[in-house]
């Protein structure tokens, strides 16, 4: 019986153990359409308010607003005590204290930065600039740019490998992975892979592969960090967002957001990767990571302003939480809190009308796929589109059927996907007590609004 006993001791010991996440720990999501930062305390699962950086959309279009506008990148140093965010169009990268949710400082740097990460040694910011050809280098106590570090043109995320030696660097432009030395700030490789569009890139927690999301073609690429060659790629779905890593019972696994599908997707790292689940999300995942301990994953809705969170050990969701509009990059901080509430500096959010979004499937004899969300913002609506597996290189129209004038038109690229924006009225008003009839929304070919639906809401 005792030996019994020891063995079950033993056994339960081997295993990892999932704990909950702490009261300390924060959960961080960059709003884009908000101009805020959400942040969630995860222990209840609970918006505890925004850190606002900018105004909503359509506020921004002054020519004397100071915010920031398109808040859409995170990171955070190794104490913990620092995060920053990215805003794309003011070109700016702002240090918050993670205790007191207080601005600490800004740095405008070059056209359209994208995600920006601490070096291990929490000494220095690199930014990914997406619109130049360089990673800005910013000094983490100065707030002032100290170096620039020359990469292909479009860098789209840099990633540091667990011992702080190589940054791997993501491109969105061109089909390459850049490796630098950290110390020298040399290139050491530049590793060609699938397609060029890879806006997220992390490293396994055993640090002995990069993996990279393709969001134009729906893969994934593993590169192994030792021999800095390809060591896979896995067809995971149209809109591959973002990837995140997690010690669970069942070992270390991917977990992948299909914005085109509405799914994150979750892989081993076995050498052929194989897909062990599908968990069912809001409206087009974004961000995602895990928690400290692995028992969490938390997911960023752009199209749904909430963050879902997934259960580890039973890969299901398990709860929704309300945030900023249109959340992109999204982290997890343990111990980011380690005195009172956290709630100092925040601001609650504010009551919004409910997003429609719409699913587009295709008409009789036709392909592609696509997903509609509107906005409302008064007497107009922000609605984005976004679509794939289309003609490649050809024009398209989006109305309500039956309507002569088009909510908005766009051009597919080489892979047959799109994503589009306009500022449009897309609801009517009714009369107390009427039913509110929804139309039917069609994609067709051309420029012009026609009959011939290529996609449908119904």
């Amino acid at each position: 019986m005792k030996r019994s006993i020891l063995v079950l001791m033993s056994a339960l010991a081997a295993s990892p153990a999932l704990a909950l996440p702490d009261a300390k720990d924060r959960v961080y999501a960059a709003d884009q359409n908000s101009n805020t930062v959400s942040v969630i305390d995860p222990s209840t699962n609970t918006l505890l308010g925004l850190i606002k950086l900018g105004d909503p959309r359509p506020n921004v279009l002054s020519p004397l607003y100071k915010g920031e506008v398109n808040v859409h990148g995170l990171g955070f140093s190794p104490d913990h005590k620092t995060i920053v965010a990215v805003s794309t169009v003011t070109n700016s990268v702002t240090f918050i204290d993670t205790a007191t949710n207080k601005v600490k400082g800004v740095t405008y740097i070059g056209r359209n930065p994208h995600e920006a990460f601490f070096t291990p040694d929490g000494k220095h910011v690199w930014v990914t600039v997406r619109g130049e050809d360089y990673l800005s280098v910013i000094d983490a106590k100065t707030f002032k740019e100290t170096d620039r570090i020359k990469t292909e043109s479009g860098p789209g995320m840099t990633i540091f490998a667990p011992d702080g030696k190589r940054a791997f660097v993501a491109n969105s432009f061109n089909p390459v992975v850049q490796v630098f030395d950290v110390a020298s700030k040399k290139l050491i490789a530049a590793i060609p892979v699938v397609s060029p569009f890879s806006p997220f890139i992390q490293v396994t927690p055993d640090g002995k592969e990069a993996w990279l999301t393709h969001k134009d073609v729906g893969k994934v690429t593993r590169i192994d960090t030792k021999t800095l060659e390809v060591k896979g790629v896995i067809d995971t779905g149209p809109i591959t967002n973002h990837l995140a890593f997690a010690k669970t019972p069942a070992g270390t696994l991917a977990y992948v957001t299909i914005g085109g599908e509405n799914v994150v997707k979750v892989y081993t790292l076995d050498d052929e990767a194989k897909l062990v689940s599908t968990i069912p999300v809001g409206a087009l995942p974004h961000g995602i990571w895990g928690s400290g301990d692995g028992s969490r994953i938390y997911v960023g809705l752009e199209n749904g302003d909430a963050i879902d969170v997934i259960d580890t050990e039973k890969q299901t969701k398990i709860a929704h939480i309300p945030s900023g509009q249109a959340p992109q990059a999204l982290i997890y901080v343990p111990d980011a809190v380690v005195g009172g509430d956290g709630r100092q500096n925040l601001e609650p959010q504010k009551d919004m009308p409910e997003n429609i979004t719409l699913m587009l499937k295709p008409a009789e004899n036709m392909e592609g796929s696509g997903m509609i969300v509107s906005r409302n913002l008064g007497l107009i609506d922000i609605v984005d589109v976004s679509v794939s597996k289309l003609k490649p290189d050809t024009t398209y129209t989006l109305l309500f059927e039956g309507q002569p004038e088009p909510i908005v038109a766009f051009k597919t690229d080489a892979k047959g996907a799109a994503m589009a924006s306009a500022t449009s009225p897309t609801r009517a008003i009714v009369n107390a007590g009427e039913a509110s009839a929804s139309p039917n929304v069609i994609l067709v070919e051309g420029a012009k609004p026609s009959k011939d639906a290529v996609l449908k809401s119904r």
